[in-house]
């Protein structure tokens, strides 16, 4: 019953925010912000609850930009590509995390492989503006990147274009199916043992769970949902460049998740839709660098909020509600239990 009450409050902030928001910030603004959160999600996921910290998500992000854009040139439908995005980048997360998780390397050497496995992509796609490097009729343009592929369009009519206002609904929908969907994963038996895998390795092992194999299928979906934003992010800009894969977009992951807060699914959102919105105020001046203020932000963050922002309202909020605090009838059944005493009557 608390699962369905849970889902229909989802729906209904969700509802809200659809019809509020373009009140205030325009949709393509919101659409960008709902993309970053998707990306945002994606991290949170792996790394709040699985205990998988991963320098590269911006890996994954571009390959799911890049594998639609290409697969759209080659097919010239958008539907096909735009799954094809999602599995694309989720197959690739599976066998480069079934590599480290089965090779038993340790968080420091998982995290620095998944950076340098970005850095690579990020110099390769770089050196690509030659003849030869193409996939079927897609060329992949170098620091150029990929321009004029198809976008979106509604399945049953094909001339009309998701874009703009349609974009940002279509956006903020898949967010919210998303948001969904890893909290259900979190609530089934999957998930429990995912979470004890991030508290225990070690008991989870004996136990009787393959731990490499659980982290490999976290991986993977974190990989999945880190491609639907790249997909999403190709049909909002309408080209796809080397600079997805670049450090700087995969420290901005990084910070959203920690200013947001990890180990929440709401955290990630929250702190992608902020320093996003942020990011975006700062680019319309050249007094301050944005990276200086990004760099401040997230200093004052782990120093004031080392839990998030998220965390912090929730626990603001019990506290007034009271949910914060058991019930005097708890307590002193707690107490009766103590001394032995019967609560039954």
């Amino acid at each position: 019953m608390g699962s369905v009450k849970e889902i229909a409050l989802t729906l209904i902030v969700g509802i809200l925010l659809m019809a509020l928001l373009p009140l205030v910030v325009d949709t393509f603004t919101l659409t960008v912000l709902c993309i970053y959160a998707l990306l945002g999600l994606s991290l949170g996921f792996i790394w709040g609850f699985g205990g998988i910290l991963c320098f590269g998500q911006a890996a994954f992000f571009g390959l799911g930009a890049y594998a639609y854009a290409i697969s759209a040139i080659n097919f010239g439908t958008p539907w096909a590509p735009f799954f094809i995005a999602i599995i694309v980048p989720a197959l690739i997360a599976a066998v480069f995390g079934g590599m480290l998780f089965f090779g038993r390397l340790n968080d420091v050497y998982l995290a620095v492989l998944t950076l340098v496995f970005t850095l690579i992509l990020y110099k390769f796609m770089n050196v690509t503006a030659g003849e030869e490097y193409v996939i079927g009729k897609a060329r992949l343009g170098g620091y150029n990147g990929i321009p004029g592929f198809e976008t979106l369009s509604l399945p049953w009519d094909p001339s009309e274009y998701i874009y703009g206002d349609s974009l940002f609904y279509f956006s903020i929908s898949l967010l919210l199916l998303v948001y969904l969907g890893l909290r259900w994963l979190l609530r089934s038996p999957f998930g429990r043992v995912m979470i004890g895998v991030r508290e225990n390795e070690l008991r989870a092992e004996l136990m009787g769970y393959d731990v490499r194999l659980i982290k490999t299928a976290v991986f993977a979906v974190g990989g999945g949902v880190a491609g639907l934003s790249g997909c999403l992010y190709a049909n909002w800009a309408e080209i796809v460049t080397p600079n997805l894969f670049s450090l700087g977009q995969s420290a901005e992951v990084i910070i959203w998740v920690i200013v947001g807060g990890a180990g929440t699914l709401f955290g990630p959102i929250l702190g992608a839709a902020i320093m996003g919105y942020l990011k975006f105020l700062l680019g319309q001046q050249s007094l301050i660098d944005n990276t200086l203020v990004l760099g401040a932000v997230l200093v004052l963050a782990v120093l004031l909020l080392p839990r998030g922002i998220f965390p912090v309202i929730t626990d603001f909020a019990n506290r007034v509600t009271g949910r914060g605090k058991p019930s005097a009838n708890r307590s002193s059944k707690r107490r009766r239990r103590r001394s032995g005493g019967s609560n039954e009557q």
